[in-house]
């Protein structure tokens, strides 16, 4: 059995038993009800024309209600009968919703508690515990569920917002509860601490539009930088990339790296005449 029926069966308390491959008398009742449902049902229908799929169930409904109450010759009670005296009482009610087809992923939940799901381009929270762990991301149109070694770990309404951080307090551990209070404001007064030209740089990176939460991700990479390369040098790079048509956190970390921001001030420390025997000047 695959996912999604193993699925189906949990949803409606049953149990499935499969049959063996290539062998139809293992089943011989379905298959007999499979014959008898084309006869009834399926043959009728195939000389009609349909032009919308509701008129379509509907005549299956009606043939499938005619085919239920046909006493049979053998029992001499219809199949409709035997279910109401017979299966029925011992029936379970139906849950209160239907059941709806799940996908299913592999992710890794990332240092900051979420998981990432990529069809909708946005990003859900686990418990923080579970950090650097790889996990199964179950979802359908409706629900967003997070299970590591078959146990559920995490539970959310799905949410079609791309670039969307959707999270529970309770997954997210004292040091990441920082995160709640991201804003614009936050980022710039934050950002100033490392110089003018890195909280320039975060304005207009904030400011080009796009997804907040993602904007809001870049800020943090970019004024983290600094640990690695110190203030002065994060503020020099900041003040180059300023001139930029786009911003973020990649330009800044490639200035860095490639240390474009101190041969800046080398060219500028150098004075721009070269001393040779061909300068005049008057001497005192």
């Amino acid at each position: 059995m695959n996912k999604s029926l193993k699925s189906l069966a949990i949803h409606y308390k049953t149990s499935i038993n499969p049959t063996r491959a290539y062998s139809p008398q293992d089943k011989a009742l379905v298959e007999g009800a499979v014959k008898l449902v084309y006869q009834r049902i399926f043959y009728p229908l195939s000389k009609m024309t349909f032009f919308s799929l509701r008129s379509l169930n509907t005549a299956i409904a009606e043939l499938l209600i005619q085919y239920n109450k046909y006493i049979m010759k053998q029992l001499e009670t219809s199949r409709e009968k035997q279910f109401l005296d017979i299966e029925k009482p011992y029936l379970l009610p139906l849950p209160p919703q239907p059941y709806q087809m799940k996908e299913y992923r592999k992710a890794k939940v990332q240092k900051m508690g979420f998981v990432y799901l990529n069809e909708d381009k946005n990003y859900y929270s686990v418990p923080f515990r579970y950090i650097g762990l790889h996990v199964e991301v179950q979802y359908d149109c409706d629900n967003v569920e997070v299970y590591y070694k078959s146990e559920r770990i995490a539970y959310h309404t799905r949410n079609y917002r791309k670039g969307a951080y959707t999270k529970k307090d309770e997954h997210l551990s004292s040091s990441h509860k920082f995160y709640d209070g991201w804003s614009p404001d936050f980022f710039h007064n934050w950002a100033g601490k490392s110089g003018p030209n890195v909280q320039a740089y975060i304005d207009k990176l904030l400011q080009q539009g796009g997804y907040p939460e993602i904007a809001y991700k870049q800020c943090l990479g970019i004024i983290n930088l600094k640990t690695t390369y110190t203030d002065k040098r994060l503020d020099k790079a900041c003040q180059i990339a300023l001139d930029q048509p786009r911003y973020g956190y990649h330009i800044i970390r490639n200035i860095l790296s490639n240390k474009m921001d101190l041969a800046k001030q080398e060219d500028t420390s150098k004075s721009h005449i070269s001393k040779h025997t061909n300068i005049r000047a008057s001497y005192n």
